[in-house]
């Protein structure tokens, strides 16, 4: 038998899990970037579709820039 250690969540400190989120959202972002690219390459578009997929990745870069400022320590002056 292998001694494989898996983490779980009830492994991961707070930090590491916003880390796990962060790293999840990011993907999200650049696979919505991508499939937005490919519709407007393609050159007819819905543009109802087209602004649904821009709204989810404006939603998730708000949620990026949340997160990322979370993992910021402030820095007191």
């Amino acid at each position: 038998m292998h001694d494989l250690h898996l983490t779980t969540l009830a492994d991961m400190s707070p930090e590491d899990m916003a880390r796990t989120r962060l790293a999840g959202l990011r993907r999200q972002h650049r696979e919505l970037d991508e499939a937005i690219a490919a519709m407007a390459a393609q050159g007819s578009v819905c543009s109802m579709t087209l602004g649904r997929l821009k709204r989810t990745k404006l939603a998730l870069k708000d949620q990026i820039a949340r997160l990322e400022d979370e993992l910021t320590p402030d820095i007191i002056a």
